[in-house]
């Protein structure tokens, strides 16, 4: 009997001490990709070095902002075939892009980036754009007029330039999420400038409270109001608007919105789309897919879509925001 007494007591004992263990919360932040990441997650030891090396591989493959990363080095070839097998994150990426454009329509287009740069949000700095210039850079803007067969990608145009931005932070947010699991994390959020993957349970053991700003005028995000907050858990969440990053330019509002299809900035009632779905890729993709098409069509081909829920927020004909949100997400939205 008291040896089976003293064995009860050591399995408490290695109950209690693997229970302490896991529900050791740690947070994590950081710069990555122009932008800045936060990571809390329940774990035993503090998995930042293992999560930097994850961000940092995730730039040298998809980064135009990094020189020598994959996306450059395809950007600045011609129309030769450039082998990018060796690069799995490149490989998965593209190949996804290419089914979102093509069940999109378009909306989503990772060809698109000559247009960014030619009103100012990429690379360069914009000037006076002409309808001469939009004309002629949409003669090679077209994710069909780029070609990948798992292998090699293939340009049509030597111009043709790939821009991830609109992908690559969702797709980051999966890729360390699996890193954490594979480091046996089962809860954990993953934010990298406002795109989050989450999984299990925070620290109160609830399902992790995330909130949607209010599309408010703030360039520099110094005065940011909730709209709402969405208690959610194991979805990707993603959020794209164009009340931050704009300029104005002889009185008009230029958004960093383009639609691939007329070459010109969004212009719609439409002020943000938050769209949760099964990983934080997708997520990433429709928000700007359906900042695109406007507040009906986005309506539509949400409903349409399994495992996506939405929430819009929309300007109505006397300037007044009013929101919409697929029917299964009222359950875990709260409006403020």
């Amino acid at each position: 009997m008291l040896k089976r007494i003293s064995s009860y007591f050591l399995l408490i004992y290695f109950l209690v001490s693997c229970s302490s263990k896991t529900t050791s919360y740690i947070q994590n932040a950081g710069e990555i990709f122009h932008t800045t990441y936060h990571i809390t997650y329940c774990s035993a030891e503090d998995c930042q070095p293992a999560i930097d090396s994850c961000l940092q591989m995730v730039d040298a493959s998809l980064s135009m902002f990094n020189p020598y990363s994959t996306i450059s080095r395809i950007n600045a070839a011609g129309t030769e075939p450039v082998d990018i097998s060796s690069d799995t994150l490149a490989c998965f990426l593209i190949s996804k892009a290419r089914k979102i454009s093509a069940f999109t329509d378009g909306a989503f287009d990772i060809t698109v980036a000559p247009l960014v740069n030619l009103w100012g949000f990429g690379l360069k700095k914009s000037a006076d754009v002409t309808p001469e210039q939009v004309d002629s850079i949409r003669e090679f803007i077209g994710y069909q007029k780029f070609s990948f067969d798992g292998r090699f990608v293939t340009k049509g145009d030597a111009r043709m330039k790939l821009d991830a931005s609109a992908i690559a932070k969702g797709y980051a947010c999966d890729v360390v999420a699996g890193l954490l699991e594979s480091l046996g994390c089962k809860n954990y959020l993953v934010e990298i400038g406002g795109e989050i993957c989450m999984k299990g349970m925070n620290a109160k053991g609830e399902p992790w409270k995330v909130g949607v700003d209010k599309p408010v005028s703030d360039l520099l995000a110094s005065d940011r109001q909730l709209q709402a907050t969405i208690q959610l858990t194991d979805k990707g969440m993603a959020t794209s608007g164009n009340y931050r990053n704009f300029y104005t330019k002889d009185g008009r509002r230029i958004a960093h919105t383009i639609d691939p299809h007329t070459g010109y900035p969004v212009e719609h009632s439409l002020l943000s789309a938050t769209v949760l779905a099964t990983d934080c890729m997708t997520a990433d993709a429709l928000a700007t897919s359906f900042m695109v098409m406007g507040l009906e069509e986005a309506k539509e081909l949400c409903s349409k879509l399994t495992d996506v829920l939405c929430y819009f927020i929309y300007c109505d004909e006397k300037g007044d925001f009013q929101t919409w949100c697929s029917p299964s997400l009222s359950t875990y939205l709260r409006q403020l």
